[in-house]
C-alpha cells in the first residue's frame, strides 16, 4: 500500500468510527482472518480501513506476550512491535536520564514509542521523538496519547541526521539493525551507523544508545559504560551510556526484573580447575559483558575451561547471576558409555545443554534411543580441553 494511504488508514482508525470497527472484530484467529476480511468487505467497510483494523488486531494479539495487558490499547506496526523495547527495560533506560536530571530528551529512531513515553516522564520538560517513517511516527504519537503523555511528547517525522537538537540536553538512540529481513551484524551498516552515536555524544554528552547484544566489544568507546541487559533470562540489548548517564564502570550486566547488577572491566581471566560438586551456568548478560570471572568470585568458584562460560564450585552456590546445578556424574564424552549410564538410571526424557561442542542435541537424543520414565539433564562441554559430559540436577 502507498505510504500516504497507510497513514490515512491508520489515522482513520483513531476516529470514533475506527475504534468502533476495531471493537467489532473478534479476537485474532489466523484461520478466520480471511473470513473476517470478507465480512468487513460485505459490510461496505473501506478496504484500506479494513486492512488497517485487521492488521492492528493481529499485531495486538502478537504483542500480548511482550507487552502484557497494554497490548490491547496500544498501536503497532509489524517492524515496530518486533523492535519495541520491553516495558521493564524502557523504565530502566528512563531512570538513567532521571538520575542525570535531564531537562529535555530526544529519542532518535523512536519507533512506535516504547522508550519515548518513559523518557518523557523522566525528563523535566518532556521528550522529542524522531522517526523517518511516516506511519511509525503516527503510531508513536498515538501511543503517547493513549498512555497519557501526549502533552509531554513532540513527534517529528524526519531523518535523525537532520534533527535540530537545540534545547535538548539528553539523547537516546536506537539504530535500526535490520536490512532486507536480516539482522545487520556490522555496526557500520546500522541505520544510522554506530558512528552517529559517537557524533551525537560529542554534541550532547548525556547520550545513551540501545545496541545489539552481540556488538563487538572492540567498537565500544573506552570512556562510556556498556550495560548488557537480560530480561527474564533473555539477553535483549547492550545499552551504551555516555557522559553523565554513565556511572564510572566499564561494563555492567543487569538482570531484570530483579535489578541485580554485576560490574567490572571485562579484562579479568578466571581461574581454571577441575569439576566440583556444583555447576553454575552464568546468565547470558554476564557472558556477553565478559564478567564470568567476576561471577566466579561470588560463588568462590572457577572455570571448567578457559574458553567456556561454565563455573564450578565446592559449596552450594547462591547467586542471581546464574543457574545452579548439582553435579552427580562426570565422564568423557562417548555415545555408548553415556547411553549405558542413562538407561541404568531409567532416563527417557533428556535435557541437553551444551557449550563448546559441535554435538547437536536432537541428533544425540535420537542416537541414545532412551525409553525410560525418568528425566535428566546433561551438560556437554570441555573440561580442561577435553570433551566431557556432566550429569546434573538443577537446584531449586
Amino acid at each position: 500500500m502507498d505510504p500516504s494511504r497507510e497513514v490515512a488508514a491508520f489515522r482513520a482508525l483513531l476516529t470514533a468510527e475506527g475504534i468502533a470497527l476495531l471493537a467489532r472484530i473478534p479476537p485474532y484467529d489466523g484461520e478466520q482472518a480471511l473470513a473476517s476480511a470478507a465480512t468487513l468487505r460485505r459490510d461496505g467497510v473501506d478496504s484500506d480501513l479494513a486492512a488497517a483494523a485487521l492488521t492492528q488486531a493481529r499485531l495486538r494479539d502478537r504483542a500480548r506476550a511482550k507487552l502484557g495487558e497494554d497490548a490491547a490499547r496500544l498501536w503497532f506496526t509489524a517492524d515496530g512491535l518486533e523492535q519495541a523495547t520491553r516495558p521493564g527495560v524502557a523504565a530502566a533506560h528512563a531512570e538513567r536520564f532521571a538520575r542525570a536530571a535531564v531537562d529535555r530528551v530526544a529519542d532518535l529512531c523512536c519507533g512506535i514509542g516504547g522508550d519515548l513515553v518513559p523518557l518523557a516522564g523522566a525528563a523535566r520538560a518532556g521528550a522529542v521523538g524522531v522517526d523517518r517513517d511516516p506511519l511509525t511516527a503516527a503510531v508513536a504519537e498515538a501511543n503517547a496519547a493513549v498512555l497519557g503523555a501526549g502533552d509531554r511528547v513532540e513527534v517529528r517525522c524526519e531523518d535523525v541526521a537532520d534533527t535540530d537538537l537545540t534545547g535538548v540536553d539528553g539523547v537516546f538512540v536506537d539504530p535500526a539493525r535490520r536490512g532486507g529481513g536480516r539482522r545487520a551484524l556490522d555496526p557500520r551498516s546500522w541505520s544510522p551507523p554506530f558512528s552517529f552515536v559517537h557524533d551525537v555524544s560529542a554534541r550532547v554528552p548525556a547520550t545513551g544508545a540501545k545496541l545489539a547484544p552481540g556488538v563487538p566489544h572492540g567498537v565500544l568507546p573506552l570512556d562510556a559504560e556498556a550495560e548488557w541487559v537480560s530480561d527474564g533470562g533473555d539477553v535483549v540489548e547492550c545499552a551504551l551510556w555516555c557522559g553523565p548517564l554513565a556511572t564510572g564502570v566499564r561494563r555492567r550486566a543487569t538482570l531484570l526484573p530483579s535489578g541485580a547488577t554485576l560490574t567490572g572491566d571485562g579484562a579479568r581471566r578466571g581461574v581454571v580447575g577441575p569439576v566440583g560438586r556444583y555447576l553454575v551456568e552464568p546468565d547470558g548478560a554476564v557472558i556477553r559483558a565478559g564478567l564470568v570471572a567476576e561471577a566466579a568470585d561470588l560463588v568462590d568458584g572457577r572455570l571448567l575451561d578457559p574458553t567456556i562460560a561454565y563455573l564450578t564450585c565446592e559449596h552450594r552456590p547462591s547467586t542471581p547471576f546464574g543457574t545452579a546445578y548439582e553435579v552427580t556424574d562426570v565422564l568423557p564424552f562417548g555415545l555408548k558409555r553415556l547411553r549405558t549410564l542413562l538407561r541404568q538410571r531409567g532416563v527417557g526424557r533428556l535435557t541437553v545443554k551444551k557449550r563448546g561442542t559441535a554435538v547437536q542435541p536432537e541428533a544425540l537424543r535420537k542416537q541414545l534411543r532412551l525409553h525410560g520414565d525418568e528425566e535428566a539433564t546433561i551438560v556437554l562441554t570441555r573440561v580442561a580441553g577435553q570433551q566431557s559430559v556432566l550429569l546434573v540436577e538443577r537446584l531449586p
